[in-house]
C-alpha cells in the first residue's frame, strides 16, 4: 500500500507548474516550484524538519522540551508539525504585521503565540528577536532552532529542493528566483544549482526597504520575506542579482496569479513572481526561469485578498465616483509633501511647523520619508497643546512623544470621497495612504473645498 508512515514523510517532492496566463508577451517559460503541497502548506516544512533532526542528534533538544522561535508563521507551522510527532511543546513569537489567520493557525497546532511590534529595531527588548531570546532563558529545557543562523536551514534546501528542481527541469533551468528572508532557500538551492551548472543565475526577490536590496529594513507590509539585518544563513556569494519589489506590486501580483492561473499564492509569492517575470522578460525561449512560491494565499484572506483592506492601505481604487486621490489632485502643487514631526522634537518646534504650513494637527512618526505606515506613532493637535500649555507653559519644551495624541485615522487614496466625509465626522483630519505608505493629510476644509468646486463645475457644465 502507498501510505506514508507519518506526516513528516510528506515533506518535499513538491510539483512544478508552468505559468501561462500572466506571461503575456514573454517568450521565456516561467515555471513555479509550488511549495504549498508540503503538509504545513509552505517551503518552511523542509528546514523545520532538518533543524529538529540536527538538534536531536546533537543533544540540544531533549524529550519533553520546548521549541521557541521568532517566525512570520510558516516556520512555526513546520516546527509545530514536527513537534506534534515527537512530543515537544512550542512557543512562537510573531510581529504584529502577521495576519490573524497565521496566528490562529499556529494556535491550532497547539502552540503558544506571543505578538510583538514590528516597528522596532532588532536589539530593542520588545522586538520579536529579543523576546524569543528572553523566553529561551526563562523556559527550562528550551531550544531555539534560530533559522537565521542555523546551517541546517540552507542545508535542507541544498539536500532536497535544489535536487528536485534540477531533476524536474532535466537540468535545463537557467534562472532561479526566490525571496530572501532567512536566506535559507536562496542559499541552499543556489549552491546546489551552481554546483550542477555555474551559469545558472540565482536571483533574490526582495521587498523594497529590506537590507538585501540596499534598504535599512524599515517596515514593509509583505510578510515572511526580506530582513532588517543580515542572517548568517544567507550566502551572498551564490546570489547573482537582487530585485526590489514594492508592496503594491507584490500584492497585486499575488491577486493576479490567483485569479488568472488558479494558483492561490501569498504576498511574498507575489514578490517572487513579480521578480521572475522581470527576469523572464529579459530572456528568450531557450531560457527557463524557475520561481519558488513558498506558501498559499489562505493566510492572507483578510489582507491581500480583502478589497477593503487593500483599499484602506491605498493599494486598490474602489471608488465608483470621486476618490480621495481627487481631493489631493484638486490642490495640485499647492499641497506639500507629508508634513510630520519626530517623537523627539520639542512641542515648541511642532507648533512652529503647524504655523508655517497653516495646519492644526500633524502626524508623529520616526524616520525619514518615505515613511512606512507602521512608523507613524501618533499625532499632535493644536487645540490639545493649547489647553495643556495654558496651565503649564513648560509643556512647550517637552518632547512631542510625551504629549502626543493617538494616530490619525487612515484612509486609502482610492477610497470614495463619501468615506472621507463619514470618517471626518469623527476625526478632524485623516492620514492618506498610497501603496501602503503615508502620503499626506486631508482635513474637513480640504473636503469642503473639493465638494464646493465639484458642485460649481457641475452647475456650469
Amino acid at each position: 500500500m502507498d501510505i506514508a508512515d507519518s506526516v513528516l514523510d510528506l515533506i518535499g517532492a513538491t510539483p512544478m507548474v508552468r505559468l501561462r496566463q500572466v506571461v503575456d508577451g514573454i517568450d521565456c517559460p516561467v515555471v513555479v516550484k509550488y511549495e504549498v503541497t508540503n503538509p504545513g502548506g509552505s517551503s518552511k516544512d523542509r528546514p523545520a524538519l532538518y533543524m529538529i533532526d540536527q538538534a536531536e542528534a546533537e543533544g540540544l533538544l531533549q524529550p519533553g522540551g520546548t521549541i521557541i522561535e521568532p517566525t512570520s508563521g510558516n516556520t512555526g507551522v513546520g516546527l509545530a508539525i514536527v513537534a506534534a510527532q515527537r512530543g515537544y511543546r512550542c512557543k512562537f513569537v510573531v510581529t504584529d504585521k502577521v495576519g490573524p489567520e497565521k496566528v490562529d493557525l499556529l494556535r491550532a497546532y497547539g502552540a503558544e503565540v506571543i505578538v510583538c511590534p514590528v516597528a522596532v529595531a532588532p536589539e530593542d527588548p520588545a522586538s520579536y528577536y529579543s523576546t524569543a531570546e528572553r523566553l529561551v532563558k526563562e523556559t527550562p529545557n528550551a531550544f531555539r532552532p534560530n533559522q537565521y543562523a542555523n546551517p541546517a536551514n540552507p542545508a535542507a534546501h541544498y539536500a532536497t529542493t535544489g535536487p528536485e528542481i534540477w531533476n524536474q527541469t532535466d537540468g535545463r533551468i537557467t534562472h532561479f528566483v526566490a525571496g530572501a528572508g532567512t536566506g535559507g532557500t536562496i542559499s541552499g538551492v543556489g549552491r546546489y544549482l551552481k554546483e550542477q551548472n555555474p551559469d545558472v543565475q540565482i536571483v533574490a526577490a526582495d521587498p523594497e526597504g529590506s537590507v538585501y536590496s540596499g534598504g535599512s529594513g524599515r517596515p514593509y507590509l509583505v510578510e515572511g520575506v526580506g530582513e532588517d539585518f543580515w542572517p548568517t544563513t544567507y550566502d551572498p556569494s551564490v546570489v547573482d542579482r537582487v530585485i526590489p519589489i514594492s508592496d503594491r506590486d507584490s500584492f497585486l501580483m499575488a491577486r493576479t496569479v490567483s485569479e488568472r492561473e488558479g494558483l492561490l499564492i501569498g504576498g511574498s509569492c507575489g514578490t517572487a513572481v513579480a521578480a521572475a517575470l522581470q527576469v523572464a522578460a529579459e530572456n528568450g525561449p531557450d531560457d527557463l526561469v524557475v520561481v519558488l512560491t513558498p506558501d498559499s494565499g489562505r493566510g492572507y484572506l483578510t489582507s491581500v485578498f480583502d478589497d477593503k483592506w487593500m483599499a484602506r492601505f491605498g493599494f486598490l481604487h474602489v471608488a465608483d465616483g470621486p476618490s480621495v486621490g481627487d481631493i489631493i489632485a484638486d490642490k495640485g502643487s499647492d499641497r506639500p509633501a507629508l508634513v510630520y514631526v519626530q517623537p523627539s522634537d520639542r512641542v515648541r518646534d511642532a507648533i512652529q511647523l503647524m504655523r508655517e504650513h497653516d495646519v492644526s494637527q500633524l502626524p508623529v512618526a520616526k524616520n525619514e520619508m518615505p515613511l512606512a505606515n507602521a512608523e507613524v506613532l501618533g499625532s499632535i493637535d493644536e487645540l490639545r497643546i493649547m489647553e495643556s500649555a495654558f496651565g503649564e507653559t513648560s509643556v512647550l519644551d517637552r518632547s512631542v512623544e510625551e504629549v502626543m495624541s493617538p494616530r490619525l485615522a487612515t484612509i486609502g487614496v482610492g477610497q470614495p470621497v463619501r468615506d472621507a466625509v463619514q470618517m471626518l465626522d469623527l476625526s478632524p483630519a485623516l492620514l492618506v495612504l498610497d501603496g501602503g505608505r503615508p502620503r499626506t493629510v486631508i482635513t474637513r476644509a480640504d473636503v469642503l473645498s473639493f465638494l464646493s468646486l465639484d458642485t460649481a463645475q457641475a452647475a456650469t457644465s
